[in-house]
């Protein structure tokens, strides 16, 4: 079988692609939250899991008699989150709540380290739009690094490998967001500056209204 071939397979699988889609929030999961997420045993989550770290697509760590797992790193949520959106629109879920957290995800998530939903589109066609980031690549012009160090106090690290910008394509708009270090940047001073906080337990965010007033001064989006 091709390398090609074999990572598909991890995903042709109902409960593996609903782990991969669960450690799109970025955090460590355990195995027992995993199971109780897919609504499998913890025998065939175990088994499922040590597949996909197998595979590359996981890493793992155990502390006691937990055994904690998260996505192997951005280009593993890169290619989960675009394999969701090649996937057939989401039927409504059968029930009030799961339908309003798929709303909530909708508007604005985290996908891994960065903004997604309809928040993270708007962001990238402002920064595209204010000439941040280039429309085709995409790169991040001098005008951006300019605003990366001075808005968000980002300064790349000598050395470091991770692309500053990248494109990844949202599952819900099926229109690319912003990933890569400037994605990270942008959603890790979302959090520490309270312009974003977390619902609940899942990738869901919501805008504050200290954040409103800066999406809107800093990028022009209404949030």
């Amino acid at each position: 079988m091709s390398p090609l071939a074999e990572t598909a397979a991890l995903f042709a699988d109902r409960t593996r692609a609903a782990f991969c889609q669960a450690l799109l929030d970025g955090r460590a999961w355990t195995a027992g939250e995993l199971a109780r997420h897919a609504g499998v045993s913890a025998s065939t989550a175990s088994e499922h899991l040590s597949r996909l770290v197998a595979g590359g697509l996981l890493t793992e760590e155990r502390q006691g008699r937990h055994r904690y797992v998260r996505l192997a790193g951005p280009e593993a949520a890169a290619l989960t989150e675009a394999l969701s959106a090649y996937a057939p629109d989401t039927p409504r879920p059968p029930n009030l709540r799961a339908s309003v957290r798929q709303d909530a995800e909708a508007r604005a998530r985290t996908c891994y380290d960065h903004l997604a939903g309809r928040l993270g589109v708007a962001v990238a066609d402002a920064m595209t739009a204010r000439g941040l980031v280039t429309a085709n690549g995409p790169t991040v012009t001098p005008a951006g690094r300019t605003w990366l160090a001075g808005t968000l106090d980002y300064h790349r690290p000598p050395g470091s490998r991770r692309p500053l910008v990248r494109n990844c394509l949202d599952w819900t708009e099926r229109r690319p967001h912003l990933a890569g270090a400037l994605g990270a940047a942008l959603c890790t001073a979302a959090l520490d500056r309270g312009w974003i906080r977390r619902i609940g337990s899942g990738r869901a965010v919501k805008v504050t209204p200290a954040g409103a007033t800066a999406f809107r001064e800093l990028l022009g989006v209404e949030a």
